[in-house]
């Protein structure tokens, strides 16, 4: 199983031997542990719970459902699991789990924008400013004679951003075990530690 729970650090580059830069993520990896193991025949589904980044204080039914494997954690994710694969309980994951130039798959929640109108939600033309147009920034009409209602779904001023974004097809170009620190390619999304779920493809 080659997935990791991250938290984003910043960003940085690389210079190649040719000279050309890479844009890299910088992604911090805290110590993880299966917590529990979910088998077809007792769950319905075949799955593993991880816990990841270790606290000294914890609720009680989680310090009790973590006992097994003496890890009081801040963060438990489940991942799905194919019949064949076998992982145990207890078994630590860390930054060897990848190898570099690997291709992964990143999710983690966009940064927040607040309530923002059209032209910045959905790229919406601006109005004419000559002539005497006077609707700058309005998003025009909105409806229609028939059915006389304005159908779900259409784009329109709200709250933008703060959603869950899967970025594909990354490279691993950094492995660095003494910092627990790995580099993908490109952009990540969310803010400075940020958690950040990175799943090798061939899990998909």
């Amino acid at each position: 199983m080659s997935q990791l729970i991250t938290r984003k650090l910043g960003m940085t580059n690389t210079i190649a031997e040719d000279g050309s830069v890479e844009v890299i993520t910088l992604l911090f990896v805290p110590d993880q542990k299966v917590s529990q193991v979910k088998t077809v025949e007792n769950d319905g589904y075949s799955a593993v719970q991880v816990a990841a980044e270790e606290t000294k204080k914890n609720t009680k039914p989680q310090a009790g459902h973590l006992k097994k494997i003496n890890f009081n954690a801040k963060t438990l994710k489940e991942y799905r699991l194919n019949q064949e694969e076998q992982v145990e309980l207890g078994t630590v994951f860390d930054v060897n789990v990848f190898k570099l130039n690997d291709v992964v798959n990143v999710q983690s929640v966009s940064k927040g924008k607040g309530f923002a109108g059209t032209i910045k939600r959905h790229n919406f033309h601006r109005g004419r400013k000559t002539h005497g147009g006077g609707s700058y920034r309005r998003p025009g009409s909105i409806g229609s004679m028939f059915p006389q209602k304005i159908f779900k779904g259409k784009k329109m001023a709200g709250r933008m951003g703060h959603e869950l974004v899967t970025v594909k097809n990354l490279t691993i170009k950094l492995i660095d075990p003494e910092l627990k620190v790995i580099g993908v390619t490109g952009s990540v999304p969310g803010p400075k530690k940020g958690l950040v779920l990175v799943k090798g493809i061939q899990n998909d």
